[in-house]
């Protein structure tokens, strides 16, 4: 058990010191050696866990997609109202993103790596555009977004504010602006999604989620 323990220890070790590496120099950039030298182990501990950097990178993946969805299972419930759901993950993601290496290194991956699957062979973005897109199926039965709106398309947009957001913020080097970024994506999204009557409160609920991720 002590062996099994202090194995798993090095594992984490290694995922944290590859998230630091890929977050800040990039897939491509990378090295082996960095990461060793970041996760302060050994090249045989490193490569006992893991045959390669993208079989590495693949688990940083998965690693940080369990983190986010970790953080949005209340967002799951489903006594939450579907719009407001939508609304607030894509403020986890904004605060994940700046404050989570592992968040932040497997959203950038999975731009960089190309196909979008962690070491278990999910397609992380087919999920989430599956989740936005129930979000979206819901929050019009519930008469939040306007009632003859297709789901599907609902859903990939949503999708592609989060996405689009966060690859902008990643590509001018202003991570720390994607929570306002976001507010103001929703801001003039909105009056395209949601009856006139509600504009003006989801309008509002989307600046209040920004207060709680800017001081």
């Amino acid at each position: 058990m002590a062996r099994q323990a202090r194995a798993e220890i090095t594992r984490d070790s290694v995922l944290a010191g590859a998230a630091d590496v890929f977050l800040r120099l990039g897939y491509a950039n990378a090295s082996l050696s960095e990461i060793i030298a970041q996760s302060n182990v050994t090249k045989g501990a490193l490569y006992f866990h893991f045959g390669s950097k993208e079989e590495l990178a693949r688990a940083v993946v998965d690693q940080g997609n369990e983190r986010l969805t970790g953080s949005c299972q209340g967002f799951f419930d489903s006594r939450v109202p579907a719009l407001e759901a939508a609304v607030g993950i894509t403020y986890v993601v904004a605060d994940l993103s700046m404050n989570d290496p592992m968040v932040g290194a497997m959203l950038k991956l999975t731009h960089q790596i190309g196909d979008y699957r962690g070491a278990q062979g999910d397609n992380i973005a087919k999920t989430w555009g599956d989740t936005y897109r129930l979000l979206s199926e819901r929050a019009i039965a519930q008469g939040d977004l306007i009632a003859d709106l297709d789901p599907e398309v609902v859903g990939v947009l949503l999708q592609e504010l989060t996405a689009g957001v966060h690859i902008v913020a990643v590509g001018t080097e202003s991570m720390e602006q994607m929570a306002a970024r976001m507010e103001r994506a929703w801001y003039f999204l909105l009056p395209s999604l949601v009856p006139t009557e509600k504009l003006s409160y989801f309008r509002g609920f989307a600046a209040r989620r920004l207060r709680r991720y800017v001081v």
